[in-house]
This record gives C-alpha cells, sequence and structure tokens, in this order.
C-alpha cells in the first residue's frame, strides 16, 4: 500500500529590500556564532521572506553562502544546526522559508511562489557585504524542488546546487502521470495550518486512512474528499483542478527550454524505493536533453524518500541493503561544495556522472550517461500462453490479434486493483492473483544487472473513454522470492501528451507507449526470471477512474453502472534495459 508521506519569472526588475531586526537567538554572547534570525526579505511583488543567517563571529572578509529555501520550518533545532555546520566549514549560512511560513505574514501556497522567491533572495543575498557572489544550494524532497525552481530563471550568483530527492511539483506529486494520488492530501495541513509545522495533524494517519477508505466505501467523488474528511483543504482543491501538467505546473519549475540555460554543476542524489523518484530523474534527463554540456552527476541506490537524504539506511521496506550501499552524504555534499565554491579536489565518490549501487552485487558502478548504464534490452511481449501457472513473457512476437480480458467492476469495493503496485514490502512470498495479469519469463541463462528504467508499449481497447493502468516490474529468485525493481502507473488519455488530455475512442484498438518507469539497479542471479504484472488501477490509494471521460475528480460510484470491459493485446510489450558483463 502507498505510503503517507509553484510563478514565472516577470522580467521587470524590481528591487529586493531586506531589513534585519534583533536576534533573540544571538544574544547568548557565549556562542561563537554570529546569528540574525528575524532577517526579512521583500521580494518584487512585495511578499515578505522569513530567513536566519548564521556566521563565524570575527569573521571580516566576505565568503561564499551556502544557501537552503524550504517550507519546513524546523528553526530552534535542525535548521540553526545545519546553518553552524556551514559555518563551521568556511561559508555563510542562510536558512529562507517559503512565503507564509515563519515570520512572513503572506498566505501559504506550497511550490506556487518559489521560482521568484529563490530568484529574488539570492540576489538579495548576493547584495550583501558578507557574500563574496558564490551561492550555493543544498537540501532535500522540498528543498531540492526549491533548487530547481532557483534555476527556473538561473541568477549569476548561483553557482551550484545539490538537491536530494527533489520533488516536480505535477510529475510525481501531487499527481502521478497524470493521476492524483493521496499522500499529498495530508501533507498540505501539516506544512499550511500554521507558520511552522502541524506535527498532530501531519502524524494523524488514523485520521487520514479512515479518510481515504471511507471515500472509497461510500462511491463519492474525489472532490468531495475534504468534506469526507471534514476540514476544507483549498490547496488539495487547487491541485486537481489542473489534472493537466498545463502552465499551473509548468511554471513552478524549469519545464522544456528553461534548461537550456542552466550551465552550473549539479550533483543530485536520489534512492530506487523513493515515491517520488521521477521527478528528481526528470529534472537530470531534461538537463542532459537541453543543455547536455552542463555538468552533472548522480548517487543513487537503494533508499527510500527519507534514506536518501541520510545517506542510506541499512533496511529499505523490509529489505535488507548491501553494506556498501551506506554512504556519508553530508560529507559528499561539502566537498562538492568545496570542489565547485573554494576549487577543491572533486569528491572521489564521483567516478562518472551516474553513480549506483548495484543491489544483490554490493558493489558501486559507474556510467557517463544514463544510457550508457546498460548494452543490451531484454524484450518481452505479454503472450496469452499459459506456463507454469501464470502467462507466459515471451522473447518472440506475440499475435496482434489475440488478446486477454478483464472485467472491472468499479462498484465493486471489496475487490482491489493494482493495489500492491508500491514497493513495501520489496521482497514477497508471491503475488496478488485477484486481479489483472501475471506474466513469467524463462530463467536468465545467466547473471544480468537491471540498470535504469523500464519501458513499453501497452496496445488496448475498452468500452470506455479512459483508463488508468499499472505496469509492475519483478525478478523470481530461484529462491522462490518476488523482488520488487520497478513501476509504472498512469492515466492513458495522458499517455500521448501529459499537458492534453486525449480520451479513447470506445471499442477502437489504442496503442500506448510508456516511459516514466522509476529507476532501479540490480543484479540477477542465474536461474531468475522476470515477471511483470499488468493491472487496472482500482483501489483506495488514488484517484478513481471511472472512464466516463468527465474529470476524474467528479465521478461517482454513479458512472460505474457499465463494468470497464478491456483487452489487453498479445503484442503488447515491455523492454528491460539491462548490462551483460559477458
Amino acid at each position: 500500500m502507498i505510503k503517507y508521506l509553484f510563478i514565472l519569472f516577470l522580467c521587470t526588475v524590481v528591487s529586493v529590500q531586506g531589513q534585519q531586526t534583533t536576534s533573540t537567538i544571538a544574544k547568548n554572547q557565549d556562542s561563537s556564532y554570529d546569528i540574525q534570525d528575524s532577517v526579512m526579505v521583500k521580494t518584487r511583488d512585495g511578499a515578505m521572506i522569513s530567513a536566519m543567517i548564521v556566521k563565524k563571529k570575527g569573521e571580516k572578509e566576505p565568503l561564499p553562502v551556502i544557501f537552503q529555501f524550504t517550507i519546513y520550518v524546523r528553526d530552534t533545532g535542525r535548521d540553526l544546526q545545519s546553518l553552524k555546520n556551514a559555518a563551521d566549514k568556511g561559508y555563510i549560512g542562510v536558512m529562507a522559508y517559503a512565503r507564509g511560513k515563519r515570520l512572513s505574514p503572506d498566505d501559504i501556497n506550497p511550490y506556487e511562489f518559489e521560482a521568484n522567491d529563490t530568484y529574488d533572495v539570492i540576489d538579495w543575498i548576493s547584495q550583501q557585504k558578507w557574500c563574496n557572489g558564490s551561492i550555493g544550494m543544498y537540501g532535500g524532497s522540498y528543498n531540492g524542488f526549491s533548487q530547481w525552481a532557483a534555476c527556473k530563471t538561473l541568477h549569476p550568483a548561483l553557482k551550484t546546487i545539490v538537491p536530494y530527492v527533489a520533488n516536480r511539483p505535477g510529475m510525481g506529486l501531487p499527481m502521478e502521470n497524470n493521476i492524483f494520488i493521496n499522500p499529498n492530501y495530508e501533507w498540505a495541513f501539516y506544512v499550511g495550518n500554521n507558520k511552522y509545522l502541524d506535527n498532530e495533524t501531519g502524524n494523524d494517519r488514523k485520521r487520514f486512512r479512515a479518510m481515504m477508505f471511507n471515500w472509497w466505501d461510500n462511491g463519492k467523488a474525489y472532490n468531495k474528499m475534504d468534506i469526507i474528511d471534514g476540514a476544507p483543504n483549498r490547496w488539495f482543491q487547487k491541485w486537481i483542478t489542473h489534472p493537466d501538467f498545463d502552465e499551473y505546473w509548468q511554471k513552478m519549475a524549469p519545464y522544456k527550454e528553461d534548461f537550456k540555460q542552466i550551465t552550473i554543476p549539479v550533483l543530485a542524489f536520489d534512492g530506487y524505493y523513493n515515491d517520488s523518484q521521477n521527478s528528481s530523474i526528470y529534472y537530470l534527463k531534461e538537463l542532459q536533453k537541453y543543455s547536455p554540456n552542463t555538468p552533472f552527476y548522480l548517487i543513487i541506490g537503494p533508499y527510500g524518500h527519507f534514506g536518501t537524504q541520510q545517506g542510506g539506511e541499512k533496511e529499505v521496506n523490509e529489505y535488507k541493503v548491501d553494506e556498501v550501499a551506506l554512504f556519508d552524504i553530508n560529507k559528499i555534499t561539502y566537498e562538492w561544495l568545496d570542489h565547485i565554491l573554494k576549487n577543491g579536489p572533486k569528491p572521489s565518490a564521483l567516478k562518472n556522472k551516474i553513480n549506483y549501487e548495484v543491489m544483490g552485487a554490493n558493489e558501486w558502478r559507474s556510467a557517463p550517461s544514463f544510457e550508457k548504464m546498460n548494452n543490451d534490452v531484454l524484450k518481452f511481449y505479454l503472450s496469452n500462453q499459459k506456463k507454469g501457472g501464470t502467462y507466459f513473457l515471451d522473447s518472440k512476437t506475440s499475435n496482434k490479434n489475440t488478446f486477454l480480458s478483464q472485467t472491472v467492476d468499479f462498484k465493486d469495493r471489496k475487490l482491489s486493483g493494482n493495489s500492491d503496485y508500491y514497493p513495501s514490502p520489496i521482497e514477497k512470498n508471491e503475488l496478488d492473483k485477484s486481479s489483472g495479469f501475471i506474466f513469467t519469463s524463462n530463467p536468465v541463462e545467466k547473471p544480468v544487472i537491471v540498470n535504469g528504467s523500464f519501458l513499453g508499449g501497452l496496445h488496448i481497447s475498452i468500452n470506455k473513454k479512459d483508463v488508468d493502468v499499472g505496469v509492475t516490474l519483478y525478478e523470481l529468485t530461484p529462491e522462490g522470492k518476488y523482488f520488487h525493481l520497478s513501476y509504472y502507473i498512469g492515466r492513458v488519455s495522458y499517455a500521448k501528451d501529459i499537458t492534453k488530455r486525449n480520451l479513447l475512442k470506445p471499442g477502437d484498438k489504442t496503442w500506448i507507449e510508456f516511459t516514466n518507469s522509476h529507476f532501479v539497479s540490480k543484479k540477477l542471479q542465474k536461474g531468475s526470471r522476470i515477471v511483470v504484472k499488468i493491472d487496472v488501477n482500482k483501489n483506495p490509494f488514488s484517484q478513481l477512474n471511472y472512464g466516463t471521460g468527465k474529470d476524474v475528480s467528479t465521478e461517482t460510484i454513479k458512472d460505474a453502472s457499465v463494468p470497464l470491459k478491456i483487452k489487453w493485446y498479445n503484442d503488447s510489450y515491455v523492454k528491460i534495459p539491462v548490462l551483460n558483463e559477458e
């Protein structure tokens, strides 16, 4: 089950003013730091950004600045300590908070103003006498997103970014491949209910699970979720009015041509089991596409969203990771910042652009690009032949005129579909066979490394105008364990263009290509098999697409009078990138 886990740059330049007030923290005369905790920076559109600055006492020369921009206000603990760490390493530490947070009097609107506000704060920092004109950014999750937002229009003083598990609003959260998923619903309250963080609400898992399952059981529209919850959620309501990846989402971070002007070096960190991984990888692949000469590096391994930010975790989703996978993320981050901002040596961990831990091999490898990570592709067709209790994942072309039929009754709330696509636990003894179809390959004849993101083509026809589908990839080990490798969920009507919905014609064959699956590296043993499961997405953890063609958020169980009938044609296929070593 799924775990619980936004304006274009204005050409008219408006001055950014800084006002500093007396710091309450800085009154500690025994401190070796000069702490200014009540700094207010005025943006060009009149908003006020709350910030903290930490310097070593007695420092008189201008220094490079380490800048973080976040919506998470933890100023009395972790935030202040991170700024002290920057000062200890010979930098000025600056932390700024999203408008509306901490001392800011403005409204809280996650994602919406970061592209402008980060630029304005960077501009202000660059004008301070204690700044030598060089600024670097680092941080994870929302802080990772804000770094890319700062690159929407690149300020000359920003010299590098180090994003960990960076979010990309509209792509990974609060929707993935145009399907709204539920975790961001409660997150909006967590960051938006007050100037700091509403931990009581954010930790109330019982409340939000009850809300989800009440919605699922009673069949109300998705846009009634906050009525079911009993508390208005204006952020959620705004998000679901943008099911297209439209201008609302596009303006929050670099999009297409915006990447061309990003020329600063980038070091990114991510995990194979990071929920919003496709957000982070999207940034890098678009940077590689539009600005191929811009140096970027990636360190990635078997980590979740929070584990990545800690330098790995010994166990992720009940899977014990390889010992070599753990690393010192703080050390590598500052080695990189020293490399860019102080002309220090490049971190030794960066052997090449893509640095990845191979699960099952207990080793790190590297490659000069995403494409060079593999030297072969395993292509399998979803055949209609039965073999060993499941359908055969065939390396030979299957008949384009044969198909497997599936009927999905959306009125039936006892039977869910695609509910185990999320990798928790990563290893399991069996797969849910109550819905969808499972395909199993012949054993691999020699060890091979699955390296990268799988893709595929689905040939389907349905009796409705739309459907949400899931494709999940596993390794079936010789010991009989199913090891979760990767997954894809997506709305078919957006498969060709995430910015515009293209409804299907009932009864017509439709070819859907998908690429935005999750990235992984895993060494498969000799004798292992590849397993693919396909299914219609129907569960309590995301929107429910009834297929009428109406706005999915407005559909109700009344739209489920006719069951969905889907034909999965057997010329559908998956392509799995692999590295053969012989």
